[in-house]
């Protein structure tokens, strides 16, 4: 099928039977919804016309699984947590996160459906999921979210994908608040501070930086981090050293996309270790009531 994640659920609704309906959900394949979740997410969408998507939280089945799991886990909680429910009170332009959403049939037609030309498609509901546990698929994972947007923002900048029904002012709102702002500047800053302020701070020490700026402010942010996962506030030392490693990464793939070179337009699966992880934890499960049942 062309187009990848795109080209299929394009490929979808020229399916007859979609004529007749009003809503669409889409999921992607490690993802768990609970049986209520349509029941709870498209009266959202009912009594309201105007409303076009509704976005579910993601939990993580496997969160637990390792100290990579784990870090992952507090950033993707934070964003949910924190950065869409902020995008979403202050109407401010809202990125639909590829999965986990019902959307409005006659708003994908009238903003004209999903394009190709980018490998990426992109409440208080959450749908379980799987987190990558490799490195190598969590890399690949982290260079194509950061460099399709950044790609995206190329071709919507540009002439490549035309917007006749959003008016001059919104696009250029959107360019700027939601791809310049978020997808790009955000990570330039990340990795300067990191990678370049940080160690110059300690390499040459006749360079002076105002504590603000050098902690205070690094440290309150990354105690927002832990808003989405309180659980995990005793890992805030090893996410900061993981968030400087993946910072390097997206980087590199942000470079790629605003550029359009190397592997800008690949798409590699991420590996997910679906069924041997439920059958790993459903193990666990039966180990631990073994153990349970032979203590009593």
């Amino acid at each position: 099928m062309n187009g990848y994640k795109a080209g299929a659920p394009r490929e979808g609704m020229k399916h007859s039977y979609v004529k007749q309906c009003d809503y669409i959900a889409i999921f992607d394949a490690d993802f768990q919804p609970d049986p209520d979740f349509l029941h709870r997410t498209v009266p959202f969408l009912i009594y309201n016309p105007k409303r076009a998507l509704v976005q579910g939280r993601w939990e993580f089945v496997n969160g637990d699984q390792c100290m990579m799991t784990r870090l992952q886990e507090m950033s993707l909680s934070y964003h949910f947590t924190v950065e869409q429910q902020v995008g979403s009170s202050t109407f401010a332009f809202f990125g639909f996160n590829g999965t986990a959403g019902v959307w409005r049939i006659s708003a994908l037609n009238e903003s004209g459906g999903w394009n190709d030309q980018t490998t990426v498609e992109d409440m208080d509901i959450a749908v379980k999921s799987e987190l990558p546990c490799s490195f190598n698929a969590l890399r690949s994972q982290q260079h194509r979210w950061t460099c399709c947007p950044a790609n995206l923002f190329r071709k919507m900048a540009g002439p490549t994908i035309k917007s006749e029904n959003v008016s001059l002012w919104k696009k250029l709102y959107m360019l700027y608040s939601f791809f310049f702002m978020r997808k790009v500047v955000a990570h330039i800053l990340t990795f300067c501070f990191y990678c370049v302020i940080l160690p110059a701070i300690v390499l040459f020490p006749e360079i002076t930086v105002p504590k603000w700026a050098a902690f205070y402010l690094p440290a309150l942010i990354t105690l927002f981090i832990a808003i989405g996962k309180p659980r995990s506030v005793y890992l805030l030392v090893f996410w900061v050293l993981f968030e400087n490693a993946m910072s390097m990464l997206r980087t590199k793939a942000l470079v790629m996309g605003l550029f359009e070179t190397g592997r800008v337009q690949e798409w590699v699966m991420t590996e997910k270790l679906g069924d041997a992880l439920k059958t790993k934890l459903i193990g666990q499960v039966a180990n631990e009531h073994h153990v349970r049942f032979r203590d009593r």
